[in-house]
């Protein structure tokens, strides 16, 4: 089971099910949360015959030395903290985000989120998507994903002017074609 996204929902987690499941593997990343997305960089939760079993199959060496070091220093209680902080404020930057883009006209759906994106869907994607990129703003288009025509996901950083940017670029694009 995959908990890359955890971090901004953790009463989700299936850890307490290590103990009725005794071959459930839980999969965690340093790449959200932690914003190490570059390191490339995840660890396994499991019980210890599964983890045993996982280490006779494992590269000798899966982490380079400076990887190791980043990775434990995020995982410091101090790593720990500030990891928090960036969740509240990515989460305080979705809620403002997700409320702004409601109240656009051709905005038909802001899906709830518990991670570090949301999921939008536009009366107009296509023009949206192109509209942005022009401009530098990459969105991720999921209109090829079953059910999720009009669809595109607006990931949430920790820069105000990065998500106001988006905002204005939708208001802009939907002035121009009036």
């Amino acid at each position: 089971m995959t908990e890359a996204y955890i971090e901004f929902c953790p009463q989700a987690s299936l850890v307490t099910w290590l103990k009725e499941y005794p071959n459930l593997v839980i999969l965690r990343t340093l790449s959200k949360a932690f914003a190490l997305a570059g390191l490339r960089c995840g660890f396994a939760l499991a019980n210890s015959p599964v983890i045993e079993l996982l280490l006779k199959v494992i590269a000798p060496y899966p982490l380079s030395t400076p990887v190791a070091d980043i990775a434990a220093q995020a995982l410091t209680d101090q790593g720990i903290e500030a990891m928090k902080r960036r969740v509240t404020e990515i989460v305080r930057n979705r809620t403002y985000l997700a409320d702004a883009l409601k109240n656009l006209p051709n905005v038909e759906q802001v899906y709830c989120s518990e991670t570090n994106y949301i999921l939008v869907k536009f009366t107009d994607a296509d023009c949206v998507f192109r509209s942005l990129w022009d401009q530098g703003i990459i969105l991720r288009d999921q209109q090829r994903q079953y059910g999720l025509a009009g669809c595109l996901r607006i990931s949430i950083g920790t820069r105000p002017r990065v998500w106001n940017s988006v905002i204005t670029a939708i208001k802009n694009r939907q002035t121009a074609n009036v």
